[in-house]
């Protein structure tokens, strides 16, 4: 059995590459580290934003593991343009999944990035991995686990959260583990 944890990262002051997390945050990653002390932890991987660094940081150090960057972890752009309307912009994503707006990318092109990852990870020797993104692109791919994972379920993502995704006998499921 594989087991994945993907995590959404912990609360931050905002969206762009370098926001840092808000002093809530950082006590959050501190929680993160605590739930993942009796975990065998075999690999850490991360978007290279840093605030899914830094709410990985603090277990990363506790278990003298190298987090491993990779940009396929980014968060999804939904377009390059500021759309007034971006949340109504992003339900009508989770129901067409190959609409693209301005410069973004639809969410069957994020998707297929993450799942990319993960599907990496499930063909590797790891037993235990964890990998820490974002809650647009973490919600796609929960959706492409079970197509009923929809807008309203990515609303109700919290900072942070965390599914625990398992391969078994090829049938993989998934749950979610955050309080």
């Amino acid at each position: 059995m594989k087991n994945i944890y993907v995590i959404r990262h912990c609360e931050a002051v905002g969206q762009p590459p370098e926001a840092q997390l808000t002093d809530r945050g950082y006590k959050q990653a501190l929680e993160l580290s605590e739930l993942f002390f009796d975990v065998k932890i075999d690999r850490i991987i991360s978007s290279p934003y840093k605030r899914a660094i830094d709410s990985i940081q603090p277990l990363a150090k506790q278990l003298d593991i190298k987090i491993e960057i990779n940009r396929q972890l980014t968060e999804r752009v939904l377009s390059t343009k500021n759309l007034t309307d971006w949340l109504e912009k992003l339900r009508e994503t989770f129901d067409n999944i190959d609409l693209k707006f301005d410069g973004g990318e639809s969410s069957q092109e994020a998707m297929k990035r993450i799942v990319g990852v993960v599907e990496e990870v499930f063909k590797g020797g790891n037993e235990n991995t964890i990998i820490v993104t974002h809650g647009n692109i973490m919600s796609l791919l929960l959706k492409y686990f079970n197509n009923d994972f929809g807008f309203e379920d990515w609303k109700n993502l919290s900072n942070p959260d965390i599914y625990l995704i398992k391969s078994e006998n090829n049938k993989v499921t998934y749950e979610r583990v955050w309080k």
